[in-house]
């Protein structure tokens, strides 16, 4: 069959990630990899999860087998909204859908809001599984800059040109994948009152916010525009979270926060997407969280902020004359500006080939594919040695 004829439009806007693929390159035991943005396996509270998933299946295993409530579990919702309100985001349970990681709820703001032609303001770069997310509704992206000058009035012409409307704009303002850039309070403010003026909404991407290693933490761009719209339910932000950097990845635990309008219609987009999140894996979820989710937190930080501070000072040693990077303060990520006319995906090959060191190109973050003389360094699974060694690889590579 020809299966061409029968396929969607928005199936050819689907590609491979770069990262995914790169991820296979793990499996090679002499490579030093810098690619994966993938938390350390050793540093799983795998005990605590065990126990966990055996007292569930001894107390509660007809509950945690069955089909459940599309909003989520709702003792690990109430939870979620203690700690929201921990950090300025005042809510109840209500106000919070469990999601199959943040992943899906991407997916799902990309269903509820984007229609073909339509117009994404995203960040340059930008996370890449936000790209793959909303490529399949048919989106066209533009820049988003916080303290633009440009007129609202003129933006949204220019949306409606193109056959649509600007509808939100998306970010991760904490620690963001790729750059490991925060976002400062007053361009969050910027964002809010740009948001205002042209009437969308903002999707905010937390995934890393927990993992902060120094400086002085920013509210969250939803605690702000609760702030000063009085609460919840008249913000225009919503919040994405995640269990994935902190706990594990492969529970695949999610939330989304936001006024009761939108959850009520991500609701029923759960519905008919998947009914539900893995009741289980939420119950086991809370019953760990609810007892350590600090002290583990503190625990990765300690570890995480350790080898961001080693491949900070790699870098500052190794890099020649020339190669910009960024300095984090939290998450996983170091973004590396080389040199006009470099290609990162073509340093790669080489890097693979000759040095046994891997790396994500950062062309693959820009909507565009632009800005091609970029990479992306994780430093969450490297050990020192690793990170001495691989940053001393890449900077031979570079000095040609």
């Amino acid at each position: 069959m020809d299966w061409s004829k029968v396929l969607a439009t928005r199936s050819t806007r689907m590609k491979a990630s770069e990262i995914r693929e790169l991820l296979k390159l793990l499996d090679q035991p002499d490579i030093i990899s810098f690619a994966g943005g993938i938390p350390d396996p050793a540093l799983f509270p795998a005990e605590a999860f065990a126990s966990a998933f055996a007292d569930v299946m001894a107390d509660s295993a007809a509950s945690a087998l069955q089909y459940s409530v599309s909003e989520g579990y709702k003792p690990l919702r109430d939870w979620l909204a203690v700690e929201m309100g921990k950090i300025g985001i005042p809510c109840d349970a209500d106000n919070i859908l469990i999601t199959s990681g943040s992943q899906q709820a991407l997916d799902y703001l990309g269903k509820l809001m984007i229609s073909p032609k339509d117009t994404v303001m995203v960040g340059w770069p930008t996370y890449l599984g936000a790209l793959g997310a909303y490529n399949a509704y048919e989106p066209r992206y533009s820049r988003l800059d916080p303290f633009s000058n440009a007129a609202p009035a003129a933006v949204q012409a220019e949306a409606a040109e193109a056959g649509g409307r600007v509808k939100f704009a998306y970010l991760s303002a904490d620690f963001c994948n790729p750059t490991g850039e925060t976002i400062s309070r007053a361009g969050r403010e910027a964002l809010l009152a740009q948001a205002d003026a042209l009437d969308i909404a903002i999707v905010e991407d937390a995934a890393y916010q927990a993992l902060r290693y120094d400086g002085e933490a920013v509210p969250p761009i939803l605690a702000l525009d609760i702030e000063r719209s009085g609460g919840i339910e008249n913000t225009r932000t919503i919040y994405c979270g995640s269990f994935s950097k902190t706990l594990a990845p492969g529970l695949r635990v999610g939330w989304v926060v936001a006024a009761k309008e939108v959850i009520s219609r991500l609701v029923l987009l759960k519905q008919a997407a998947d009914l539900h999140s893995s009741t289980l894996s939420q119950i086991a979820t809370y019953r760990v969280a609810s007892a350590q989710f600090d002290s583990h937190v503190a625990k990765l930080r300690a570890v995480y902020g350790g080898r961001r501070d080693r491949m900070v000072a790699a870098l500052e040693r190794e890099m020649p004359e020339g190669v910009r990077f960024t300095r984090p303060e939290g998450g996983m990520f170091v973004w590396l500006t080389l040199p006009e006319g470099m290609d990162g995906a073509e340093l790669l090959a080489r890097a693979i080939a000759e040095q046994r060191v891997a790396f994500v190109p950062g062309g693959a973050f820009f909507a565009d594919g632009s800005n091609r003389n970029t990479l992306r360094l994780s430093f969450s699974c490297a050990s020192d040695e690793q990170i001495d060694e691989g940053i001393a690889r890449i900077g031979r590579l570079l000095r040609g």
